[in-house]
């Protein structure tokens, strides 16, 4: 699926249906993924997932957050900085 990725997931317009036929070929058995995507405690995970998605304003992945705050903008030397941040902010 991820090496796939960029077949079916082309920035902001993703085709669920093509990761489908892609798993399929992968081996996974469609008939029993989709029937336990539609399991309703599966549905209430993703509902529930959907709603933290939500309140923390999460608009694209990855999202990384570090107590709470989110990284303004993604790369390795940010993600550090932030985390320094909060490590002097927890050491006063």
């Amino acid at each position: 699926m991820l090496q796939a990725q960029p077949t079916w997931a082309d920035h902001g317009r993703p085709n669920p249906d093509l990761t489908f036929e892609i798993a399929k070929s992968a081996g996974l058995d469609i008939e029993r993924a989709r029937e336990d995507m539609a399991r309703p405690e599966k549905q209430a995970l993703l509902a529930h997932d959907v709603e933290d998605l939500t309140a923390l304003q999460v608009s694209r992945t990855p999202t990384f957050f570090v107590n709470g705050c989110s990284l303004p903008s993604f790369g390795p030397d940010q993600l550090a900085a932030l985390v320094a941040e909060e490590v002097a902010k927890a050491k006063r």
